[in-house]
């Protein structure tokens, strides 16, 4: 198991960005989302902890099908996706991620990650000039641009907290996985961050209640732009013939006479070939080896005690 906590400074007040991370995960999902891979929001609605009080619960499905390196696509199904299930009790949240149920066991050894969201690389791919912010300056805040050292003299300041679990304990491929898990998520935390402070002419005027409408919008249109994934079967009740036999209402309809149709019908002068044998032995079943089972167990998440944001 492997246990990471992430601090990531951001250039606002605890209350700004209450608003700035609601618009940036709406944002970033829709826009890293396309049909068969993305985020799905599964549920969103408000939620009553009797010890923290009125938050929100939120679960997603994040599919990642084509982020997989090749190692990994060889261990996992083909239709594969991380839950994340997270009670927001602002400024304190539990964001869970699982992909086989796994419940850490004992005390282990937290690393500490300090993110800069200026001067970290990101991946080349995620690069865009108008969310470099060491070039960017707010034009409704009068904020940026983020020179290095920003952290040390920057006003208004505050810092997220995100506490971070990898458990994959499957022998050869354990320290690979959760390295490469923390590393995504890294990413993603780096990325979504840049973005929320990049795009914060766009939202720093909004209150709560139009946040949450965008939110609402923003999820269905997502939804839509990713499909139906995985795909969905429709089975329709029909009604049988009466020449029907009798059987379960979900049976096919199977006529009584056992005559073939007539444009099956083969031609009763038609010779029959000698070249098929006569009778056909299969293996004894009982003989077959067992199949081979590969055990799993795949899950990050938070710890149980919430972090301050």
């Amino acid at each position: 198991m492997l246990m990471k906590e992430y601090r990531i400074c951001m250039p606002l007040t605890v209350e700004e960005y209450r608003i700035g991370q609601l618009y940036m995960i709406s944002k970033h999902s829709h826009e890293q989302s396309e049909r068969g891979e993305g985020v799905e929001v599964v549920q969103n609605e408000p939620y009553e902890d009797p010890t923290y009080g009125q938050g929100q619960f939120t679960e997603k499905r994040v599919y990642l099908n084509n982020k997989l390196p090749s190692w990994a696509r060889a261990v996992v199904p083909k239709i594969f996706y991380v839950t994340e299930k997270a009670w927001n009790y602002y400024p304190y949240t539990i964001t869970e991620y699982t992909i086989f149920d796994s419940e850490p066991k004992g005390e282990e050894e937290i690393e500490v990650c300090l993110v800069d969201i200026a001067y970290d690389e990101i991946p080349e791919r995620y690069y865009k000039e108008s969310e470099d912010l060491r070039y960017f300056k707010s034009e409704k805040t009068d904020r940026g641009v983020l020179q290095e050292g920003w952290i040390d003299n920057q006003e208004p300041i505050m810092c997220s907290y995100k506490l971070v679990t990898v458990k994959f304990e499957v022998w050869g491929l354990q320290t690979r996985v959760e390295q490469f898990v923390h590393k995504v998520i890294r990413d993603v935390l780096l990325l979504g961050h840049r973005q929320a402070f990049a795009w914060v002419d766009e939202w720093i005027e909004m209150t709560m209640d139009e946040v949450r409408e965008y939110e609402r919008a923003t999820q269905e249109a997502t939804n839509r732009k990713i499909g139906p994934f995985p795909p969905s079967i429709s089975i329709t009740e029909t009604p049988l013939a009466s020449v029907a036999r009798n059987g379960p209402s979900s049976a096919p309809s199977t006529p009584l006479s056992t005559e073939p149709p007539e444009y099956l019908s083969v031609p009763k002068d038609r010779p029959r070939k000698k070249s098929a044998p006569e009778t056909l032995t299969l293996p004894d079943p009982n003989r077959r080896d067992s199949g081979f089972r590969l055990a799993s167990i795949f899950s990050w998440g938070s710890t149980p005690n919430p972090q301050p944001e």
